[in-house]
């Protein structure tokens, strides 16, 4: 049983409880408490620090590369694609205002994506028309042939670049996350597990165990990929397998590079190469929430990087890594009340970092 002291501080009822301490959860926080400065928040994590994908990305702030915006636009429209572009351009733009780019290691260096085919730059024009209103720029994407012996990636046939990407240490990130979150009074419950709830009338109910449960008026799910045990939404866990090579002498890359509508990713990070992705070699495998790495995808990404990040080049690697994103039929994330008293803010398809600003906002308008 639990004394008075904890059942009257720790585990006391709160105005809002969000479960889930990534981005998400810490920018809904962030801008609720701005909002509403006298309302109460508890924020519950089950695990010991920030999970899922938040602290096990790849460090890029996603604007978007070329082919995915094609794609998206296929997919679900312009109207549709348009608007989460402009969430990533605003949501980056967010986390600048909010810290230096010292604090959180952020790169505003530019974005490239490697392209094997012609087919995507029959479409730059429009996209770049599209894209005008939102990013200011006569070409948010523009072909950049020069760069491609420059960074190393002579087995690459185009490079196209924008400069509306850029990198950030997720970790560093986090902390000072955390740090504004603390500044403005919000609670925190670490390695705490939800098992159940319950709305009533008036409340409510939060389980942590069969005996002990918090209260709250108003609860939200910032799960993302560990929604489904909660949610009915359409779902669908992807992990990203990563890894990291020791220091490389003479390291050309600078920026951070996608390849395959973002299937792949890399960067340089200290003279390293982080890279990641390769999911869409074994789909089904990848649809987990096990933080685990594979032979089989770690061995692809080996090759990748033979191939064609350091063609010619000796490496070793250092680290390797998985993190959870949430996918769904379309890239849009589902940000919506579930009842009078709860709300979910989840989904972010592996954009979290430069969604999670303007989903915080979102959700605050809500409550």
């Amino acid at each position: 049983m639990n004394s008075i002291w904890e059942l009257e501080t720790f585990y006391r009822k709160r105005n809002i409880t969000i479960i889930g301490a990534g981005f998400s959860g810490l920018w809904t926080a962030i801008s609720i408490k701005e909002k509403y400065p006298d309302k109460s928040v508890l924020i519950i994590e089950q695990n010991t620090i920030p999970l899922g994908a938040s602290t096990r990305n790849a460090g890029f702030a996603c604007f978007g590369s070329l082919t995915e915006v094609i794609a998206d636009a296929e997919k679900m429209g312009w109207d549709k694609t348009l608007e989460l572009v402009k969430m990533r351009f605003d949501g980056l733009q967010k986390i600048q205002k909010y810290f230096s780019n010292n604090d959180i290691d952020f790169e505003l260096n530019g974005g490239y994506e490697i392209l094997n085919t012609e087919e995507p730059l029959c479409s730059i024009e429009t996209v770049n028309e599209k894209l005008k209103p939102i990013t200011t720029l006569a070409k948010t994407y523009s072909l950049q042939q020069e760069k491609i012996q420059q960074f190393g990636l002579g087995k690459s046939k185009f490079l196209i670049e924008n400069p509306c990407e850029g990198s950030l240490h997720s970790g560093k990130l986090l902390q000072k996350l955390l740090e504004k979150c603390h500044e403005l009074k919000v609670d925190f419950l670490w390695g705490t597990e939800v098992v159940n709830v319950l709305e009533l009338p008036d409340e409510v109910e939060i389980y942590l165990s069969e005996e002990l449960s918090v209260q709250a008026d108003q609860l939200i799910y910032c799960t993302n990929a560990f929604s489904s045990k909660f949610l009915r939404e359409e779902i669908i866990p992807a992990r990203g397998q990563i890894l990291l090579t020791e220091p490389i002498e003479g390291l050309k890359l600078n920026g951070t590079f996608h390849y395959d509508e973002g299937f792949y990713y890399f960067r340089n990070l200290g003279n390293r190469v982080l890279l990641g992705g390769g999911r869409n070699q074994d789909f089904k495998t990848e649809e987990t929430t096990a933080f685990e790495t594979t032979a089989f995808l770690q061995q692809h990404l080996e090759r990748f990087l033979k191939e064609v990040v350091l063609p010619d080049q000796e490496f070793k690697i250092a680290l390797r890594w998985s993190g959870i994103m949430a996918m769904g039929s379309e890239k849009t994330p589902i940000v919506k009340p579930l009842s009078e008293k709860q709300f979910c803010a989840v989904r972010l398809s592996g954009m979290g970092v430069a969604l999670a600003p303007k989903i915080g906002e979102m959700v605050a308008e809500m409550i």
